[in-house]
């Protein structure tokens, strides 16, 4: 768990709230919530601050960078004799190199980083995917709306070309990338779908799509 989401936890059930009531609270889900308060989805700071208003606390007291973090837990269990001054910056890039890797922040056409990301590394891997084939999207318009994907929000996601039923991803048709959710309709179609407002659906040959990358997770923008 990490300190901002033990902080949430805590005050949450301080006010006496289920995590389903603050997740209505903040118009997200239950789910949402669960995964903030147990560390597995990073939140901007812009929620932070949202939240500690629902929650009448000002949670940037006890905001700590993962970097930091990362530091702390270095320091304690691998050095117990201070390194000499000038070789210090050559061992914690060292250490923090092993542990943390930039993930570029990307438009639809992956061709121009946006930014990056700093993501922990996990027994070599990144959110269980190798680390080569995880990314960031920047979401370019607001046809996933009704999904609650708004244009400029985040997303982490692995590259693949696997169909996967119900899964919503970046795919490649008709010479145009768009988010779009997938249903598998038989061994040769696919229906998809997409909602800036209401449902459209267009089906198409599964031969005529190419999938670019599955999205995982959303960091909102507010």
């Amino acid at each position: 768990m990490s300190r901002i989401g033990e902080k949430i936890k805590n005050i949450r059930i301080e006010k006496g709230l289920t995590q389903k009531q603050l997740g209505k609270k903040l118009g997200v889900a239950e789910g949402f919530i669960n995964e903030v308060e147990s560390g597995r989805k990073v939140i901007n700071q812009s929620l932070i601050d949202r939240i500690g208003k629902v929650l009448g606390k000002d949670l940037n007291d006890i905001t700590m960078s993962f970097e930091e973090e990362v530091y702390k837990e270095e320091k304690q269990t691998k050095f117990e004799y201070q390194p000499k001054k000038e070789k210090i910056n050559d061992v914690w890039n060292e250490a923090f190199g092993s542990v943390i890797k930039n993930v570029p922040i990307y438009s639809y056409e992956l061709n121009k980083m946006l930014g990056h990301k700093k993501m922990p590394i996990i027994e070599n891997k990144i959110e269980s995917f190798p680390q080569d084939k995880v990314v960031f999207l920047q979401m370019q318009d607001d046809e996933m709306m009704g999904f609650r994907i708004a244009k400029g929000d985040i997303a982490f996601a692995n590259l693949t070309n696997e169909v996967q039923n119900n899964s919503i991803c970046l795919v490649e048709y008709g010479n145009e990338r768009k988010i779009r959710q997938i249903k598998i309709l038989d061994s040769n179609k696919v229906l998809l779908i997409s909602n800036a407002g209401s449902v459209r659906t267009e089906t198409i040959e599964k031969k005529s799509l190419k999938i670019i990358a599955k999205l995982n997770k959303l960091e909102i923008t507010l």
